[in-house]
């Protein structure tokens, strides 16, 4: 599985969240850039990804994803 795949298919399921993929294989680190999640509780934020992403992850093409949240504003700031 591709970084891109897993950018694609998110930003798809996502409207409006910019998504940063880093990884390949089966080991992704995501940075989700979306004012809307950002607001959500973590444990809220990571079932909506989980939620895409457990198709994937029960099959084995996916094994580890780690996820970072960012406002707008703060993704912004860090660059």
């Amino acid at each position: 599985m591709q970084a891109v795949e897993v950018k694609n298919f998110l930003e798809s399921k996502l409207p409006g969240t910019q998504i940063e993929v880093e990884g390949e294989g089966c080991n992704f680190q995501l940075n989700l850039i979306s004012d809307e999640l950002a607001g959500l509780s973590p444990v809220k934020r990571q079932q909506q990804i989980y939620a895409h992403l457990n198709e994937w992850i029960a099959s084995g093409a996916i094994h580890a994803v780690t996820m970072k949240f960012f406002s707008r504003a703060a993704w912004a700031e860090r660059s």
